[in-house]
């Protein structure tokens, strides 16, 4: 591996762990990066999917005394068991669709424009709904993970089943959707992020093997370097996140997304940027 491709890895690593967690799309920003990068093409398209184990071990890290509590309560502690049955109801939505229409996606709709009207839509969702929760006078009604129902999570994992449109964010799809099925702020980012964990796992797992033929040994080095620098940004980006939706909403995001999409399609249209699909 030379060292302007791995400098490409590198850059693609920050991208994808900076993005995976905030509400502005990190799939969308890495088919942007990537055009720009000129580091384009199928396999790419697969690191792309498999740095993102970067960025669930963060949460994991971050999380890990949760996590060990409940895989350790999971056959005798009913909370512990209630959890993990929440997360895998609400990782069935997009599962179910992704394994249906992951083909007919990736022709369609992995490119930079179809991304930047994404970016743009997706944007003025968050818009709606932060003023709806400004201007409502009822009180979120779950304020823990642990409160949340089996239907609750249901939704919340419908809701992440958008985030299968290039450009739209996972973490933005469940934040926001949580929020209108109910809950808190802080309850529906820290479900966001475990829900990450058994998405992101499978997504990683099923595209390197699914594309495995495209790949070999000699790969590593590449998809080592862009796993290890998503883990470091993820890390940093989720204490960063944490502390800011303490104080925050999610208006900055959503002006951040219109902006970029409006400069994307600009840029495509006029002709300044020869956008790679």
């Amino acid at each position: 591996m030379d060292g302007i491709l791995a400098l490409k890895a590198l850059i693609m690593g920050i991208v994808e762990g900076l993005t995976e967690f905030l509400p502005i799309s990190s799939t969308g920003h890495l088919i942007l990066a990537g055009s720009l990068l000129n580091f384009t093409g199928e396999k790419i398209k697969v690191f792309e999917i498999a740095i993102q184990a970067g960025a669930m071990l963060a949460v994991c890290w971050e999380y890990r005394t949760r996590i060990a509590n409940v895989l350790a309560g999971l056959f005798s502690e009913p909370k512990a068991q209630k959890f993990a049955l929440n997360l895998m109801v609400a990782f069935l939505p997009a599962a179910v669709l992704g394994f249906l229409l992951n083909k007919a996606i990736k022709a369609a709709l992995f490119a930079p424009v179809p991304v930047a009207a994404a970016f743009i839509i997706g944007g003025l969702i968050i818009l709606w709904v932060e003023r709806r929760n400004h201007n409502s006078k009822t009180a979120a009604r779950i304020h823990s993970v642990d409160e949340m129902s089996a239907l609750d999570a249901f939704k919340v994992g419908c809701a992440q089943a958008f985030a299968l449109i290039p450009g739209t964010s996972r973490s933005g799809a469940t934040i926001i959707g949580g929020m209108l099925f109910g809950l808190s702020r802080q309850a529906a980012t820290e479900f966001s992020f475990f829900l990450a964990i058994p998405t992101l796992f499978a997504a990683t797992f099923y595209s390197l093997y699914k594309e495995r033929a495209l790949l070999s040994a000699a790969d590593l080095p590449l998809f080592g370097v862009g796993t290890v620098a998503a883990f470091v940004s993820a890390f940093l980006c989720v204490r960063w996140l944490l502390r800011y939706i303490s104080s925050h909403d999610f208006t900055a995001f959503a002006w951040y997304r219109i902006v970029f999409g409006v400069i994307i399609l600009a840029t495509a249209y006029t002709g300044m940027v020869a956008w790679v699909d």
